[in-house]
């Protein structure tokens, strides 16, 4: 909640005109209460995790092949219902409570909710640091969680989906919501800013899950021009390969994965693919269990 009364009582604590933005953010949070407008984080994760993967889901129902990553592996109409319901009984059984758990955290590491607002670079500049960080822990956590111990007890959930859809990126065990939840908080402890900056955060983290799970990777998506960034194609990889998977761990960009020498199995895959494809074009018969083929000696790389 604001400590201002008035416009003119905020624009004086300020020392200046409120920008456009910043009048419609005391209007609409002057009298709420910041529990309140954390709240509405899970609210956005809600229509994310509901709305966000329709796209990819209606171009798999309509048997759409091209740009599909796993053509031969394409889910039925009662596959995806059972996976949205799935997902929605992590979300409300266990996302969910997390985050509105998780406020006195969020308050504690310095989220504001006051004016002024943050400038647009000063957003940017925290997302980069929320997202190396988080990519850097994670990976980690993803590594122990293919371990004989981590897979089996825990991480397996998961990987039930050897060609997930987007509505399955946030299925998984209870343990692994909870553990990978410390890793999204360590970026705004490191760099705290203002709770707009952390709905957007949580937003645009939880949709790039989505499109790593989504299925497809279109040559004309603009996250191919973010530097390192790994994408639907590299993520799928990981988990047609399951348990045995020793590739692809980072969660976002592809720089740990390069430096620690856990991405050579995904690399030998591209270039089998690519020359099959090549083959393809001069003559040869598509067919899509060929990636599945060309894959199957790479699951212990």
């Amino acid at each position: 909640m604001l400590p201002y009364q008035t416009l003119e009582e905020a624009a004086s604590a300020v020392g200046r005109n409120l920008t456009y933005a910043e009048t419609l953010w005391f209007n609409y949070s002057a009298d709420k209460s910041d529990y309140f407008l954390y709240c509405h984080n899970t609210i956005l994760l809600f229509f994310i995790y509901s709305v966000v993967p329709l796209p990819m889901v209606f171009l798999e129902l309509a048997g759409v092949d091209r740009y599909k990553i796993q053509p031969k592996a394409r889910m039925s109409v009662p596959e995806i219902f059972r996976s949205y319901r799935d997902t929605m009984l992590v979300f409300f059984l266990i996302e969910g409570p997390l985050q509105l758990m998780s406020f006195s955290s969020v308050k504690n590491i310095g989220i504001r909710t006051g004016l002024p607002l943050p400038s647009v670079w000063e957003v940017l500049a925290q997302l980069v640091v929320y997202f190396i960080v988080e990519d850097y822990t994670n990976y980690w956590i993803h590594r122990f969680l293919h371990t004989k111990w981590g897979y089996e007890k825990i991480h397996r959930v998961h990987h039930e989906y050897t060609a997930p859809v987007g509505f399955t990126a946030l299925y998984a065990h209870w343990a692994e919501i909870w553990v990978l939840g410390f890793p999204s908080i360590f970026g705004p402890a490191i760099a705290p800013g203002h709770m707009i900056t952390y709905w957007l955060w949580m937003s645009l983290r939880h949709i790039e899950s989505i499109e790593n799970h989504s299925g497809y990777d279109f040559p004309w998506n603009p996250t191919k021009y973010i530097p390192f960034y790994g994408g639907a194609d590299y993520h799928d990889y990981h988990h047609y390969v399951g348990q045995h998977s020793k590739s692809n761990f980072s969660p976002v960009f592809t720089y740990c994965d390069y430096i620690y020498g856990t991405d050579k199995g995904y690399r030998v895959q591209k270039r089998l693919f690519q020359k099959m494809k090549d083959e393809m074009k001069t003559g040869g018969n598509q067919n899509g269990g060929s990636y599945h083929n060309s894959t199957q000696d790479l699951k212990s790389d």
